[in-house]
């Protein structure tokens, strides 16, 4: 088993989870800044905050049948709302009058329980928090007045030696909202050192010169993401389901903003085949729920994985050698030497595969473990295709398979 951070290369799926007292408004995690919101108006959501449907275990174990190996809850947002059971502040679900609940702990719990490994994400600004200072995104911007930030990074320091102490082991800790106008508040090398300290072995993402991978957010880089040499860097794209907003959103709900199952499926495959990861969000109502649209189109990603799953877990991006057909991607199980051909178009009873020629021993559609039959170069085939030197034809049922995105499994010769 791989130890410390390469098992993040291995896993290529995970769970991002938007929640909080914010879902009870349905417009998003950021409305409070985008409406300007005092306190006094945003902590009614607080106030009827009341997840009386929570049920982590049901979350885990969706996860768990979509592949996802790992997940990513926001233990604390901008808002400053925090789901444990913090000693710093009374802005907390224990607090809130309506749910009295440590949410995290039981998240964790669920979720470990079923295998998947923990990330915990935490904002480095706090719109509640009164040492905050008044930035260009503070929902009172528009009045700002001098603040004792130092006071802030006291705080900040504090909640996170507590995540980092009660919650068990802690793979990943996902900070977000590093701008650099703020970034002297963080004390980001005595955080790393706290961090490092608490937990040796975790992961670090979006602390100012402390992280351990790149986190684009929905987009996926054509190459991966690259160093200036050219060399493949670590990185996972950060997804939504639809919309632009993370928390939930009742606008959700209109089927035209949603990315289909297949759409979904592509998404995670042009993640693997450069290289990343993918984290899939989503945004429990604030009943506590996973909404039902989300769980249908995670059972349709599920049912795709139940049989193509060795296509993504443990997969890259493909050697250089071995360009990508027209309407397909490559991705590359470097252990096994194997590639997995994922045809977003089906072709017309044949497909050419440059540079494959003699090299592959055999050639099985992955849904079923049927095989293909392959043919090396034809030259002067008058009344058939021509296959190129150097290249491998594959000759394909007529019918596209009933699956999302069918994969051919391509065992290289050794």
């Amino acid at each position: 088993m791989k130890t410390d951070s390469n098992w993040f290369d291995d896993v290529r799926v995970g769970m991002f989870i938007h929640w909080g007292a914010y879902a009870l408004a349905a417009r998003g995690e950021w409305l409070k800044s985008n409406e300007k919101m005092t306190d006094e108006a945003y902590d009614r959501y607080v106030k009827f905050f009341n997840p009386d449907l929570f049920n982590p275990k049901e979350w885990a174990a969706v996860a768990k049948a979509a592949g996802m190996k790992y997940f990513v809850i926001t233990a604390k947002h901008h808002d400053g709302f925090c789901l444990w059971d913090t000693q710093y502040t009374d802005y907390n679900s224990m607090k809130a009058p309506r749910c009295r609940r440590d949410l995290l702990k039981d998240i964790v719990e669920a979720f470990r329980a079923e295998g998947l490994r923990v990330g915990i994400y935490y904002s480095l600004p706090d719109w509640h928090h009164p040492g905050y200072v008044i930035d260009a995104r503070h929902p009172q911007r528009d009045n700002p007045v001098p603040r004792e930030w130092q006071r802030y990074t006291e705080f900040l320091h504090q909640q996170v030696r507590e995540l980092l102490t009660h919650y068990g082991k802690v793979d990943l800790l996902w900070f977000d909202g590093a701008y650099p106008d703020t970034a002297h508040i963080w004390d980001s090398e005595k955080l790393n050192n706290l961090i490092r300290t608490l937990q040796p072995g975790i992961m670090i993402n979006r602390l100012p010169g402390f992280s351990a991978f790149h986190s684009p957010e929905q987009a996926i880089p054509t190459n991966g993401v690259r160093d200036v040499k050219g060399n493949l860097l670590r990185w996972e794209g950060c997804q939504v389901f639809s919309g632009n907003t993370w928390g939930y959103g009742r606008y959700g709900l209109d089927q035209q903003a949603w990315k289909s199952a297949p759409e979904i499926v592509q998404m995670l495959i042009r993640h693997t085949s450069r290289g990343g990861n993918l984290l899939l969000n989503v945004g429990p109502t604030s009943r506590g729920c996973l909404d039902n649209h989300s769980v249908s189109l995670l059972r349709e990603v599920a049912e795709w994985m139940r049989w193509n799953s060795r296509a993504i877990h443990g997969c890259t991006i493909a050697p250089e050698e071995f360009p990508e057909p027209e309407a397909c991607r490559y991705t590359w199980n470097p252990e096994t030497s194997t590639l997995y051909l994922h045809l977003f178009s089906w072709p017309d009873r044949r497909i050419f595969l440059p540079n494959l020629g003699g090299k592959v021993e055999l050639a099985q559609l992955l849904c079923d473990g049927s095989e293909i039959l392959m043919t090396e170069h034809t030259p002067g085939n008058t009344h058939g295709a021509e296959v190129p030197p150097g290249n491998l034809m594959l000759s394909l049922p007529v019918q596209c398979p009933d699956t999302a995105v069918p994969v051919i499994e391509l065992f290289l010769k050794q």
